[in-house]
């Protein structure tokens, strides 16, 4: 019989994306939803990028690029990690890679061995821990929870650590919660993997200019803490760039080389275009980031009063990123006559095909109390969500 190979058979499909894929269609179909599933910004990527690129193909940046990226994408990287993060990098320690999810995948690949252990605060990104068992690695998830905020403690990642743990996946400003660990979370983080020979962490930082506390801090910032970090980041979030697929880490140099052999071997250097494009956002004038900062800061505002007005729902404040994550779980068990609800799926489908809004249910970042709604949407679109949320919930008794 034909047979998919015992690799991809580890793996689940991505549920956010699935999510959006199944109101896409009902969207086909006629019907109005409104879509707050996809992590993704609504705004336009800027027109001066959009002309940097243009100039890149009239200059006939239209063939294959160095693995690594071009030099000076990395260099553009190292000022920016340097004026804005006070860090300092080589061209040699940044890798540029096909968005930041290869970069992701990439370190995931060629750190851990198989049966090594990968510490993962819940909840989080859907791919985080299928990209560890693509990698042979075991996923160890750490439950944080509402009511620490989200936020895994250092007495919680100390518990957690054992002779096969190899690395430690954390993400702030956080997809789902957008929870922002503060400079002294994560010094006292960063103490405990200190204390651990050949311990690393990941930082996913690809939502960094999505704040709303205040300046961004980075894990690798602490003596000691840039040999074992990997930071990742990228263009989609702070420049509405998805499409251009561009991320990078930096890294050890001897963890870039390693990642650049992977790259090399199964998509070699990200498009040239977009390359070009990606520079030049980092050299430009950056008001354009503080602009769609403030809209989504405006928008959060304006989620988060309005689920808190609705009965049922527990709402924290996120910090960064444009995500709301509540906890729905006093709906479970409760029925609106036709469909019951027995958890964060059932209870976001309900939404999707009784309110036509589309979430995604906390079982797939790790959280079965709680879903996540997208704000990267009109204010608009934020009103009339939450108003058929709050009328279909109502229903269930």
């Amino acid at each position: 019989m034909a047979q998919l190979s015992n690799r991809l058979q580890r793996l689940a499909p991505s549920a956010t994306l699935a999510m959006s894929q199944k109101s896409s269609e009902m969207k086909a179909q006629g019907i109005d939803v409104i879509n707050m599933s996809v992590g993704e910004p609504d705004f336009n990527t800027p027109d001066a990028i959009k002309e940097a690129a243009k100039k890149a193909i009239d200059e006939n940046y239209s063939r294959y690029s160095p693995v690594p990226g071009y030099p000076d994408l990395r260099k553009a990287i190292v000022a920016k990690l340097k004026n804005e993060n006070q860090l300092d990098y080589t061209v040699n320690e940044i890798l540029v890679s096909n968005g930041a999810k290869q970069s992701v995948c990439n370190t995931v690949m060629a750190l851990v061995n198989d049966g090594e252990e990968v510490i993962i605060p819940t909840p989080y990104w859907v791919s985080y821990p299928q990209m560890v068992l693509l990698a042979g690695g075991t996923p160890k998830f750490v439950e944080a929870g509402f009511d620490q905020n989200f936020k895994m403690t250092p007495e919680q990642l100390e518990a957690a650590i054992t002779p096969k743990t190899r690395m430690i996946i954390l993400c702030s400003p956080s997809n789902p919660t957008g929870s922002v660990y503060s400079k002294a979370e994560l010094k006292a983080l960063a103490d405990v993997i200190l204390k651990h020979d050949d311990l690393f962490v990941l930082a996913d930082e690809i939502y960094e200019h999505i704040n709303y506390i205040g300046k961004h801090e980075s894990i690798a910032q602490f003596p000691g803490m840039k040999e074992r970090a990997i930071i990742v980041n990228g263009v989609s979030k702070a420049y509405a760039m998805t499409g251009w697929r561009i991320g990078y880490i930096a890294a050890p140099e001897w963890i870039v080389k390693g990642c650049n052999k992977l790259q090399g071997q199964y998509t070699s250097g990200p498009c040239s275009v977009s390359q070009k494009a990606a520079e030049f956002a980092y050299v430009a004038d950056q008001q354009c980031v503080e602009d769609m900062r403030q809209a989504f800061e405006r928008r959060r505002n304006l989620i988060v009063k309005l689920a808190k007005d609705i009965p049922g729902l527990e709402v924290n404040v996120p910090e960064g990123a444009f995500y709301l994550f509540p906890k729905c779980s006093s709906f479970f068990g409760k029925s609106d006559g036709e469909t019951t609800i027995n958890n964060s799926t059932d209870f976001a489908m309900y939404l999707l095909e009784k309110g036509h809004v589309a979430t995604v249910g906390g079982d797939a970042f790790g959280d079965p109390e709680c879903f996540r709604m997208s704000y990267a949407t009109s204010d608009e679109n934020i009103v009339e969500a939450m108003k058929r949320i709050k009328e279909v919930v109502a229903k269930l008794k």
